[in-house]
């Protein structure tokens, strides 16, 4: 079978378990050959092959609602849905989504890259159906890492309790990016190894149809004996006290069990569990050897060997260098705690892992509640630092704003990821934090540009005393610069002159300093001399350099590789307006006001014109404008 061919799931209706076989063969290795050279989720997706083959079967998508939680496990079922021409283009600019998508198929019901959404928006789903009077399946699919968010936990108590007619799968693969951690994550192993019970359950209902039916009196102690018989082989029994009849668990890649267990399924009144257990990696040895998560997501590499394709760098990896500089702290300072919502490889924190495995919490995908707790840690004198990628954090803004800035703790947040992260597209662009931050009285918010500047930066942060600290820091690799052997601090709110100038000033940080650097020399060719900033603290302003360059007049353009829309710009308009600066002119260039989609960052940069040739362009308008008609919005 050609896979390219594939237009519609309907043809899966007629094939034997055999062809299916040969089949998820097929797509193995198709999906083995193409995320060799795009990169990709291929971990997850290995896994659920059988999965979702034997759910296209057996239900009719896009009438049957398919809601994939996280989303990264969904490209078998693009594949089916009439995708698999597009691979080539997988996470690349302009072509196919990494994660559903609704304007890419009429089979991406719900779009999703951030975990534990899968159930809230299915138990809408469902509300709607009825209210509607419609009559279709709504099936969300939750990895057994995503079950551990709040989120999640929030609508399995709503669902149970409304008693909504909704087939939940459990995809459970004993693994999500990192190893699961946790009270439920005990009672899913214990499930696993439950076959006793299901097994007698069955055995005692065939012979409770065989008895004649003697009245209510018979019926309730029967009821009670199977009661009795589900809490002495089960401890916990979690999902049926929530209100769901628990299927399972049944092997995920068994397309036996998987079909009677999904028809079965579909007959049953209310919420179902289908507990699947899965093998993360399958069909793929490096994957399905990795015990870590390296192969949760990667780039391209080699698929003969599993040996990934280096890229040319020159500085260390921001996460590392930032993780290591934490470290170092820790071993003479024994107040430093360091948490992580599931992400201590993607952080980089393996390395406080392993030296200070009591000092080091790994709380799973529950980002609200990592927020809070190093709340409460600092409450006890001590020195929480938060490792949070800037798209993760959006969602403990609340915890942010009322559990740490507002009592002025000192908590240190590491932003991973801030900026333009590429590949993974607009659900995980790390663009919104400052808007989202900068508005926080007490919150300082800071970026380096370098990763010199950055390991003193990590210094800084926990030698601040006076409230939360926030450190922004990009993915990806430093630029190889020197680094001083001994950590420094850096006075909180001020910048630095990279480069002087007269005629104009740029106020940059970050990422975007090279290019100003390189956008200042393009200019002094053409005459026009420019003052370079290094506005590493983001909030506070460095109110003396601001009111220099305002009283020199001086054309001033703000740089950003984040949100125009409440950004840095927007804070040096505001101080300009709150002292009466008005004859100034300030133009701003960053992130206007739309989502980014996927693609290199490089791509993604020119599109939104955040360039060294519209700094250039930018700086010459402001230069050579004559007329100041007051302080200009961009």
């Amino acid at each position: 079978m050609d896979l390219t061919k594939i237009t519609s799931p309907s043809f899966l209706k007629s094939m034997t378990n055999k062809e299916l076989e040969l089949l998820s063969r097929k797509i193995r290795s198709f999906l083995i050959e193409k995320c060799s050279i795009t990169g990709g989720h291929i971990g997850p997706n290995l896994g659920v092959v059988e999965l979702t083959i034997a759910l296209h079967k057996a239900f009719n998508s896009p009438k049957d609602k398919f809601l994939w939680d996280v989303g990264h496990q969904a490209y078998v079922h693009k594949i089916l849905t009439g995708r698999a021409d597009q691979f080539d283009t997988l996470r690349q600019y302009k072509g196919l989504s990494g994660f559903p998508k609704r304007l890419e198929s009429e089979h991406d019901e719900w779009e999703t890259g951030h975990s534990s959404t899968s159930l809230s928006a299915a138990m809408g789903m469902a509300i709607a159906r009825d209210i509607k009077k419609e009559n279709n399946y709504v099936v969300p699919i939750i990895g057994d890492g995503a079950l551990t968010g709040g989120m999640a936990l929030e609508a399995l108590n709503h669902i149970g309790h409304e008693k909504k007619n909704m087939i939940v799968i459990l995809n459970d693969n004993e693994m999500s990016i990192a190893p699961n951690v946790g009270a439920l994550h005990s009672i899913l192993g214990r499930l696993r190894t439950a076959k006793e019970y299901s097994k007698a359950k069955e055995e005692l209902e065939v012979l409770m149809k065989k008895i004649p039916v003697l009245g209510g009196k018979f019926a309730s102690t029967a009821e009670r004996v199977k009661d009795s018989l589900k809490y002495l082989v089960v401890s916990g029994v979690f999902f049926e006290e929530m209100g769901f009849k628990y299927l399972g668990p049944i092997d995920g890649h068994d397309f036996e069990a998987l079909d009677k267990t999904l028809e079965y399924a579909k007959k049953v009144k209310g919420p179902v569990i289908v507990h699947v257990i899965t093998k993360k990696g399958k069909g793929y040895k490096p994957a399905e050897e990795d015990t870590v998560g390296t192969w949760h997501g990667t780039g391209p590499y080699k698929m003969e060997t599993g040996d990934f394709v280096k890229s040319t760098v020159k500085g260390p990896g921001w996460s590392n260098l930032i993780s290591e500089s934490v470290r170092k702290l820790m071993e003479n300072e024994e107040r430093i705690v360091a948490i992580t919502p599931a992400m201590p490889v993607g952080s980089k924190m393996e390395g406080i892992q392993r030296d200070f495995p009591n000092r080091f919490f790994d709380v799973g995908i529950a980002e609200q509640h990592a927020t809070t707790m190093a709340a409460g840690i600092a409450t006890q004198g001590m020195k929480p630092y938060l490792a949070i990628y800037s798209t993760f954090l959006q969602r403990a803004y609340d915890q942010v704003l009322h559990d740490i800035a507002r009592p002025n703790l000192n908590v240190v947040i590491g932003i991973d990821r801030s900026g333009l992260v590429g590949a993974d597209g607009e659900t995980h662009q790390g663009v919104f934090d400052i808007s989202f931050l900068r508005h926080l009285p007490n919150m300082v918010l800071m970026m380096p540009k370098d990763e010199n500047e950055g390991q003193h930066m990590v210094k800084t942060a926990f030698e601040y005393n006076d409230g939360p600290i926030a450190l922004r820091y990009p993915r990806g690799n430093g630029l190889g610069v020197p680094m001083d052997q001994e950590m420094k601090t850096i006075p909180i709110g001020s910048w630095e002159v990279l480069k002087d100038g007269k005629d104009a000033c740029i106020l940059t940080f970050g990422t975007t300093i090279p290019m100003a650097m390189e956008a200042a020399e393009e200019l002094a060719s053409k005459g026009i001399d420019v003052k370079i900033v290094n506005a590493r603290f983001i909030k506070p302003l460095d109110e003396d350099m601001l009111h220099e360059l305002f009283a020199k007049k001086m054309p001033i353009l703000t740089i950003e590789e984040a949100m125009l829309q409440g950004g840095f710009g927007s804070a040096v308009l505001e101080f300009a307006s709150e002292n009466n600066y008005y004859d100034v002119k300030v133009d701003r260039i960053g992130i206007p006001d739309q989502f980014i989609e996927q693609g290199s960052v490089d791509l993604l940069l020119e599109e939104i014109h955040l360039t060294k040739e519209e700094t250039v362009a930018r700086i010459e308008r402001l230069v050579k404008s004559d007329k100041v008609v007051g302080t200009k919005l961009v």
